[in-house]
């Protein structure tokens, strides 16, 4: 079985490596990290050289309890760890909760869940029928997509899950479910998609895209 193709540019890693990354853009970076064998490899290589610069800086006076947080934390899972066998992968496990996800409609059988937004973006599961297209649209930031299960295709090329799209204000697509089953993804943005067409920008307050 081979792993993702599409993978996390290498300044986004050294972002989450570092704890700088933007919290919805995070959380989609985990995921992908925790079914991808190559970038969470190449995530512990920018974990070790953040130690190795840490080495060199002058020591620090730490805090009153700074060491008994320390130990705590360690005890704690990362988000990029593996899924431990369950349906999501195990860094938005937590956001979806034991209830599933709450889907709302976004027609033609489309749907989505919004796990999170708030002043750094958005992160919503999205469900696409087979051989159906998103509206043709563009960003007004960046876009992170990652597939879940299914696949989609775009003017960019294909996206089997595990794939992350990196999409920014450059990008205009019509994405495509690929193949004969839907598509399950994950995305984060920073800021609302840029329609073309006017029924999808009339509906995008409600939908919240």
């Amino acid at each position: 079985m081979t792993g993702p193709a599409r993978h996390l540019p290498d300044a986004m890693l050294a972002a989450l490596a570092a704890g700088t990354l933007p919290y919805p853009f995070a959380m989609a970076a985990a995921a992908h990290v925790s079914l991808c064998d190559d970038c969470r490899a190449r995530l512990e290589a920018h974990r070790a050289l953040g130690g190795l610069v840490l080495d060199g800086l002058a020591p620090a006076a730490l805090s009153a309890g700074a060491r008994d947080r320390a130990l705590a934390a360690l005890d704690r899972p990362g988000p990029d760890k593996p899924p431990a066998g369950g349906p999501w992968p195990a860094p938005i496990d937590a956001l979806i909760g034991a209830r599933g996800p709450r889907w709302r409609s976004l027609g033609f059988g489309a749907k989505q869940a919004i796990l999170w937004a708030g002043a750094a973006g958005s992160l919503r599961l999205l469900s696409i029928p087979a051989d159906q297209a998103v509206p043709e649209h563009g960003h007004g930031g960046l876009e992170l997509t990652l597939v879940l299960s299914g696949a989609f295709a775009d003017e960019t090329g294909v996206y089997r899950a595990g794939d992350l799209e990196v999409a920014d204000d450059g990008l205009e697509h019509t994405p495509r479910t690929f193949g004969d089953d839907p598509c399950l993804c994950l995305a984060a943005t920073d800021a609302p998609l840029r329609f073309r067409s006017i029924l999808p920008r009339l509906l995008q307050p409600i939908f919240r895209i």
